[in-house]
């Protein structure tokens, strides 16, 4: 039996299938929207090579990984009924990392986060009904939490019905937590909320780039419109996939709810920017807070236009909201469980930074090797 994981060709996905395959011994049933069987198997070594050389991944996709091609909106995934009914007789658990983070289109949230999910939910239906399932793991947000400010936000006071949310991403994760419950009321289920996932403690590449951008950009300010001791929620991803992976592997994890986040320990931007100046030997920035609204509009503005400063401008903005709300995550019932803590941000913000730089926010892929470089393909 193996194990149904969306979004493994995404950056936290990616992760989790490379965590699954290797530290789990996993077997992986995995869909991907591909016009054929070899861009479906080049779509996802892409997004394991960060983990994996070519022989290492061909193993797996010979033993351990099953690719299913089809559309998460679509129905049954737009797969045909004998797919279907493998992909259901052949999966014993689902992880559910697959989401748009588009925070600025309410039509792709909708599509993706509820259509798609419903979608996995009823795949999720039918797993049981036939052999049962072993657990649903769902990965969520710390945004479902809706507008804070200036706190530290538990697992089971993240909910709150009657406050309004950031974006439809955040709205529509909310939801999809719900139906998760309302649907599967008899099923194990976990829910992981990451905080701002940025970076990966172990290495300074990274094929994800947009919170990278917006993270480059604030670091080249001389001036930076924040508190200077606010705190910024950041989580590693190597952080972030492990605890995915260990606990939906665990025959019974503690909680149902789990913050993957920084917590408490979340660090400050005062601590965060001494330490990228000590690192680039340079001056750290003067921290004027009360250009917090006229920043703000200058972003707004600049996000209406075209172009590179344009698209930079609305990373921003969308980005804004969560680094101005002060607000930490508890992740205190993860890191009992796993017996640690993430990364300090500040111990690997410079590689990635350096990198993300020198190679113009672009990960350079490795092509699929051929049969005369003397490469299985």
């Amino acid at each position: 039996m193996a194990i149904f994981l969306t979004g493994s060709t995404g950056y936290i996905g990616g992760h989790v299938a490379a965590n699954l395959l290797e530290q789990h011994g996993a077997s992986v049933n995995v869909l991907i929207r591909a016009r054929d069987a070899h861009e479906a198997e080049l779509r996802l070594w892409q997004a394991l090579q960060l983990h994996l050389d070519f022989p290492r991944f061909y193993e797996h996709l010979q033993t351990r990984v099953r690719i299913f091609r089809g559309d998460l909106t679509g129905d049954r995934f737009g797969l045909s009924r004998d797919d279907y009914d493998r992909l259901i007789h052949t999966s014993d658990s689902v992880i559910h990392c697959a989401a748009s983070l588009n925070r600025k289109s309410e039509k792709s949230c909708l599509n993706v986060n509820l259509r798609g999910t419903l979608e996995v939910l009823q795949l999720a239906m039918r797993v049981h009904h036939y052999h049962g399932m072993r657990r649903f793991s769902h990965v969520s947000t710390v945004a479902v939490a809706g507008k804070r400010q200036d706190e530290v936000v538990t697992e089971d006071k993240s909910i709150d019905w009657e406050r309004s949310d950031y974006d439809p991403y955040a709205r529509t994760k909310k939801f999809c937590e719900h139906m998760i419950r309302q649907l599967l009321p008899e099923v194990p289920i976990t829910i992981f909320r990451p905080s701002i996932v940025l970076g990966d403690s172990r290495r300074a590449e990274t094929t994800q780039f947009d919170m990278v951008k917006a993270f480059v950009f604030l670091a080249g300010l001389p001036l930076l419109p924040f508190r200077p001791n606010d705190k910024i929620d950041i989580v590693n991803v190597d952080f972030v996939a492990d605890a995915i992976a260990t606990l939906h592997q665990k025959a019974q994890a503690q909680y149902d709810v789990y913050h993957l986040s920084s917590g408490k320990d979340s660090q400050t931007f005062r601590e965060l920017t001494n330490a990228l100046a000590a690192a680039r030997q340079k001056r750290g920035p003067i921290f004027l807070p009360a250009l917090e609204r006229p920043f703000s509009a200058v972003i707004n503005t600049l996000s209406n236009f075209r172009g590179p400063i344009s698209h930079g401008a609305s990373l921003m903005k969308v980005f804004m909201p969560y680094l101005l709300w002060n607000t930490v995550f508890d992740n205190t019932r993860v890191t009992t469980e796993l017996g640690r803590m993430p990364v300090p941000f500040s111990q690997y913000s410079f590689p990635l930074l350096k990198f993300s730089r020198e190679g113009k926010f672009t990960y350079r892929y490795q092509d699929w090797p051929t049969r005369a470089g003397g490469t299985a393909a």
